[in-house]
């Protein structure tokens, strides 16, 4: 992500923009309906350059996950051990990372989770996170 003064600009520019707000948007071509994610500029696909991002629900199952126990570049601030996850979400067929909640306990792949935005502090700066948990 290239980011200016003022917003992050590139294909997943509109991504961070409403991960900021506080919700999740992705791409879907407008000319064949696939889901992209990463973001592209042009669907592989058909070839058309329009795409519309549509909200979606941060509500998944766990496609992988991994836990750090020693901090590397950037995590400083998170607390440690911590786990990352794959998580497939269940409305559109796209796979997101994120971070499971602390308190979580055990996980495993298949679990259902529910997401949330928060703001993470990655090296000096604040940057808008997927935080997910367990959902009951």
């Amino acid at each position: 992500m290239v980011e200016t003064a003022t917003a992050p600009v590139g294909a997943e520019g509109r991504y961070w923009n409403a991960l900021r707000e506080g919700h999740l948007e992705l791409p879907q071509c407008a000319g064949c309906g696939r889901w992209h994610w990463p973001a592209v500029f042009r669907c592989g696909e058909c070839g058309s350059w329009q795409h519309d991002w549509k909200r979606q629900p941060l509500v998944g199952t766990v496609f992988s996950w991994t836990r750090t126990h020693h901090p590397f570049g950037g995590t400083e601030s998170i607390d440690k051990p911590f786990t990352s996850v794959l998580v497939t979400l269940d409305a559109v067929p796209v796979r997101l990372i994120g971070i499971l909640g602390q308190a979580e306990g055990e996980i495993a792949i298949g679990d259902p989770l529910e997401g949330h935005v928060e703001t993470m502090k990655f090296r000096d700066r604040d940057m808008p996170a997927l935080r997910w948990s367990k959902s009951l």
